[in-house]
């Protein structure tokens, strides 16, 4: 493992392999530490980063506020995320980079590559997020958050995960920086100070932001549409990997390819093959 200051923020990284750079955003929600590749649901039954370490440097991350990495209470936006990659980049000297989302980690990265075209190779979208369910949900978990935050105060917010050890994901009354709050005392003193109206304002901007659409959140369309860097889409089908998503990824990308594979046929022999065939084509 190694760390960096980027833009003031602690990140948390490991690189894996050898050959041409791989940068990967962690599946996971708001709790996309970089373990998730190889625990999480789909990514620990097909085992992606054995594979694709074996022919690429892979380039893994804890996203800001989540894992090991620190954290800043601020309306954070999926540029805010996608710049973390570049920067975490332009720190290990790479000027063209393979990128691959899984989860919500695929949001940054179409933003990555309208904000960055030049530096991305090519892109994969494993499972993005989206749907009615996916977006209905996530407003859920912040009004869970400022619901508990506006009735017990902020001080109550760092009590209750400092106690319970939970992430956003698993508990939502202790908001995104549960994980910032739970690894750094003096960032969760400095939180327990905020203003609590100012605060309300960030999380409202914030979940507004992220969560604005029933399909794919991250890049606008007309941006999308736009993009011709080569994209392989692979499609979830749950609550929160709508299929509808996946689509609408494909029909606005156009230079990407769609897998339509549905998720029982997604092996792990058929899911490494699929991935090592696109990328290789475009090296």
């Amino acid at each position: 493992m190694a760390r960096a200051t980027i833009d003031g923020i602690e990140t948390e990284y490991e690189v894996r392999g050898d050959g041409p750079p791989l940068l990967m955003f962690s599946p996971g929600g708001f709790d996309a530490s970089m373990d998730k590749w190889w625990t999480l649901g789909i990514y620990a039954k097909t085992h992606p980063l054995d594979h694709l370490s074996q022919h690429y440097s892979c380039i893994l991350f804890d996203r800001r506020e989540c894992g090991r990495s620190g954290g800043r209470v601020e309306r954070v936006t999926w540029a805010d995320y996608a710049r973390q990659g570049k920067a975490l980049l332009d720190h290990l000297g790479i000027d063209r980079a393979h990128l691959i989302g899984g989860c919500m980690g695929v949001s940054p990265v179409t933003v990555f590559a309208t904000l960055y075209p030049d530096t991305v190779r090519s892109m994969i979208l494993y499972w993005p997020v989206g749907g009615a369910k996916y977006r209905i949900s996530g407003h859920q978990r912040f009004a869970d958050h400022l619901g508990f935050a506006n009735t017990q105060g902020l001080e109550a917010v760092v009590a209750l995960v400092k106690e319970g050890g939970k992430s956003f994901s698993g508990d939502p009354r202790g908001g995104p920086w549960a994980s910032a709050i739970r690894r750094d005392p003096a960032f969760a003193e400095a939180y327990a100070r905020i203003d609590l109206a100012d605060y309300r304002l960030i999380v409202a901007g914030m979940v507004r932001t992220l969560l604005d659409r029933d399909t794919a959140p991250g890049a606008e369309p007309e941006d999308l549409l736009r993009c011709r860097i080569p994209a392989l889409v692979i499609p979830g089908a749950d609550a929160s990997h709508a299929t509808s998503a996946a689509r609408y990824l494909a029909e606005c990308l156009p230079a990407a390819t769609y897998w339509d594979m549905p998720v029982d046929g997604q092996t792990e022999h058929a899911t490494a093959e699929k991935l090592l065939g696109f990328l290789n084509a475009q090296n």
